[in-house]
């Protein structure tokens, strides 16, 4: 969440930067004058507190003289006042609440970097790249048999069937098969391998409490796109980022640690409520997905080297793919709720004849730490809240689709990028299953 000591001292430049998000001032407002009653009910039943303490110290005092009668006067002040302080304490704790809940909406200030904009027709690109380009090569003509899109391809190759997957969990739920299944197993462990230098592997659970999803920020505000476990309180993970940001939850790390790097294969559920009726042919938008995650754990001063890590990573396993990407510098008004920064990675797709998304690389300063209460201690012996960094490198069914597109022959098969062979024993071309 939001850093309400900042709101407190510079409420105009909060409004502001909230502002370019589409976030009202009145509700800033709104959170201010909650903030200045709690804080007054807070004195208040600090206040009465303390008065009963000194009525009780009072009390003892004079029954020890055998002053009865002041002690009953006293003692009946003492029960008066209590009422008022656990009155008061109510109160605190229900403006407490509402306080809360209010901040738990709101999203991230975006970074003074971030390009204004009020949706992702904001969204600046930065740059493209394609096999060739550094050799002076222009943008790729796909030839017209690369121009099929990709459910056609997999069921061509009998390695993609959509109808099973439906009749077993549904639509949206992709059911791989053969060589299709095998190519989303070998890019797991190769991009597993290229970060295995830096960053130590997790496998975390795939199922999360409540107060682990409200520590990204994926509850309250998405809540509508989560997959709840009801009986058991849980929920199915949307990303790795979850259990990741949570596995130093409420604890105090030393500087020294800092940066902490952690990458995770994971399944990744989602109920992609908010885009129904959209890209609903092949996997192009699916409710179950394998994505690799990258995590940082950062002081300030290292956030900026672990964006450009991470983002440097997605873009290196995009290049050894031989894919054709772009990058994208997302608007104030297309950033997700919890991301102060995002650069979105899209690769072309010659058969849908798009870009699709494939990772978004996103620093979120502090606002997800408040969230997770995660704080370092300063080498000067002060705490404060650590930044964190995530990215996908990479998910996985967009990628498929745009390889299998990308890398199709005259003859129908698909070729292939080398950099896969080691994880496929070999093998470079998928053929149609006899």
């Amino acid at each position: 969440m939001i850093d309400l000591t900042q709101l407190r001292r510079e409420p105009e430049v909060v409004k502001a930067a909230l502002a370019r998000r589409g976030v009202d001032a009145a509700l800033l407002e709104e959170i201010i004058a909650l903030d200045v009653e709690h804080r007054r009910l807070l004195q208040d039943a600090e206040s009465r507190r303390a008065e009963v303490k000194s009525l009780s110290r009072q009390v003892g005092e004079a029954r020890r003289e055998a002053n009865a009668t002041l002690a009953d006067e006293l003692s009946e002040r003492s029960r008066v006042v209590g009422d008022e302080e656990r009155l008061a304490t109510t109160q605190t704790e229900a403006v407490a609440g509402s306080l809360r809940e209010l901040l738990l909406s709101l999203p991230n200030l975006p970074a003074p970097e971030a390009p204004d904009g009020p949706d992702e027709t904001g969204n600046v690109e930065l740059r493209q790249w394609w096999l060739g380009m550094d050799d002076g090569a222009p943008f790729p003509a796909f030839a017209d048999y690369q121009r099929v899109p990709h459910w056609e391809i997999g069921a061509d190759l009998g390695i993609l069937d959509l109808e099973t997957g439906a009749k077993i969990a549904g639509s949206m739920f992709p059911l791989y098969r053969g060589d299709g299944a095998r190519l989303i197993r070998a890019l797991s462990a190769f991009a597993l391998d290229r970060h295995r230098d830096a960053y130590e592997e997790i496998r975390p659970p795939s199922v999360a409490l409540t107060e682990t999803m409200m520590s990204t920020g994926h509850l309250p505000k998405s809540m509508d796109d989560m997959y709840a476990i009801e009986r058991d309180g849980l929920w199915a993970i949307p990303t790795a980022e979850v259990p990741l940001t949570s596995m130093r939850r409420g604890e105090i790390l030393t500087e020294a640690e800092l940066p902490i790097r952690l990458t995770a294969l994971t399944a990744c559920f989602r109920r992609e409520a908010g885009a129904a009726g959209r890209d609903t042919r092949g996997v192009l938008r699916v409710h179950e997905f394998d994505k690799v995650e990258l995590f940082n754990y950062l002081t300030p001063d290292q956030a900026q080297a672990g964006f450009d890590d991470v983002l440097a990573r997605a873009e290196g396993l995009l290049r050894a793919l031989g894919l054709t990407y772009r990058v994208l510098d997302l608007c104030a008004g297309d950033l997700g709720t919890s991301s102060a920064r995002t650069f979105d990675l899209e690769v072309y797709a010659p058969g849908v004849e798009r870009w699709l998304e494939v990772s978004s690389v996103s620093w979120f300063r502090d606002f997800q730490a408040r969230r997770a209460n995660v704080r370092y201690r300063t080498s000067e012996g002060d705490t404060a809240f650590v930044n964190t960094v995530n990215g996908s490198a990479l998910a996985w069914p967009r990628i498929w689709a745009a390889l299998l597109e990308t890398g199709r022959r005259a003859d129908g098969s698909v070729e292939l990028p080398e950099v896969l062979a080691p994880y496929l024993g070999g093998q470079r071309v998928i053929t149609r299953r006899a």
